[in-house]
């Protein structure tokens, strides 16, 4: 078949929670030549989709759909694709992220044609350059898909070196936080992190950190972000803090930001391990960052669940990251999660207890319940119900403004 320039088109699925994801793959699009000319679209609602497929199919065009996303909103996405799917059936359908790669039979079956599993930057690219030159998608490496119902996985990618590829679209102007390191080496039994991206730690380098906070700051972003599993690890294997590397990068960031701009890190989108929170950490990002606040991981307050969950740290490592982040004078944020598999009546009143030390401390609670997620060792785990008397507990934190999160939304998602 043969496919000619413009022939075909690509469509992202821009949903507000995954526009991270499609900023960097977007940005890899931008490193192939051969698809300098192909048009790509950006829609951010169902609606909004539907409309440019219509269009887009009524020219005539191939049109290719990538989704990308996470667990919690399988319930959202399982309508959005039996509807398009059955108005275009022959509209490719590719999608990605930690869900489809955590499962990704039971993602086809949903109706996608292909899933990329693992990290998809040279997936998507290799994916499209078949698309175009009319050859088979089907036998590049880091594919899914069903043949005769049957399902075929084509092998993983190798790990991207993140300097090859952009941490966002300069292109489509599509600017978002930088994301500076990938992997995990803890591998916790719930988060997706260690097995989606591996549990060796990449890193991005600092001239390329500084080059696109530049390109950001260009552009009229003001607020430089990161991505990363874990702040205070950066430029080391995961294990433990490289503070010289973090000195460097810090003040490398502070000088491409200058005062045109300020500087979060240790924070939202990313967090810390309570075990990496230090003097040194927490001056580092007192002296060259602007963030009030760090947001440090913490996940129970019962030391016998942190081992079962794998979190190789313990609750005085907690308390200790609370008090210095607080010393230090930021507002210290502190991710528990609810439900955890396993728990115990007193594991739970553990968690509690440790939650309202912090309060009195001064530190705010970011509440999360447990989902089982793909890919991982608590994969078919089931939540643990919360007693009546600790939900009145965690509501009494909400009313104060101690406790807040998606916590509760969180919890009827793990029941579906």
């Amino acid at each position: 078949m043969d496919v000619r320039k413009k022939d075909i088109c690509l469509i992202f699925y821009y949903h507000k929670l995954n526009r991270n994801s499609f900023r960097a793959l977007a940005g890899a699009l931008e490193t192939e030549k051969s698809l300098s000319d192909l048009e790509v679209f950006f829609p951010s609602t169902e609606k909004e989709l539907e409309e440019l497929l219509e269009k887009r199919y009524s020219n005539g065009q191939k049109v290719i759909v990538g989704f990308s996303f996470a667990t919690a909103q399988l319930p959202e996405i399982k309508p959005v694709i039996k509807n398009f799917k059955q108005q275009f059936s022959d509209i490719i359908a590719i999608a990605g992220g930690p869900h489809p790669s955590g499962d990704p039979k039971k993602t086809l079956e949903l109706g996608f044609d292909a899933v990329a599993v693992g990290e998809g930057e040279k997936t998507l690219v290799e994916f499209l350059k078949r698309i175009k030159a009319g050859k088979d998608w089907r036998k590049i490496e880091g594919l899914g898909f069903l043949r005769d119902s049957k399902f075929i996985f084509t092998g993983y990618q190798k790990p991207v070196n993140l300097n090859r590829y952009p941490p966002f679209s300069v292109k489509f102007n599509k600017i978002g936080p930088i994301e500076i390191s990938r992997g995990c080496p803890w591998g916790c039994a719930y988060c997706q992190t260690s097995y989606l991206f591996g549990r060796k730690m990449r890193h991005r380098s600092i001239s390329q950190i500084a080059k696109y906070i530049k390109v950001s700051l260009r552009r009229g972003l003001k607020d430089i972000r990161f991505i990363t599993p874990n702040s205070f690890a950066y430029g080391s294997k995961g294990d433990r803090p490289n503070f010289a590397a973090l000195a460097k990068l810090l003040k490398s960031a502070r000088k491409a930001v200058g005062r045109k701009g300020r500087i979060f890190f240790g924070t939202f989108p990313s967090e810390v391990r309570p075990d990496f929170v230090s003097k040194e950490t927490l001056k580092l990002v007192k002296t060259y960052a602007d963030n009030d606040n760090i947001i440090i991981g913490a996940q129970s307050g019962s030391q016998k669940i942190l081992k079962k969950i794998r979190r190789a740290h313990s609750v005085e490592d907690i308390y200790r990251a609370v008090r210095l982040t607080i010393k230090a004078g930021f507002i210290a944020n502190v991710d528990f999660i609810f439900g955890l598999p396993g728990e115990t009546e007193k594991d739970m009143f553990q968690t509690v207890n440790v939650i309202e030390d912090l309060v009195k401390m001064g530190a705010r609670i970011h509440g999360h319940y447990f989902m089982p997620l793909c890919g991982t060792p608590f994969k078919k785990r089931e939540a643990m119900p919360l007693p009546k008397e600790i939900r009145k507990i965690l509501a009494k934190l909400e009313s104060q403004g101690k406790l807040y999160g998606f916590w509760r939304k969180q919890e009827l998602i793990s029941r579906l």
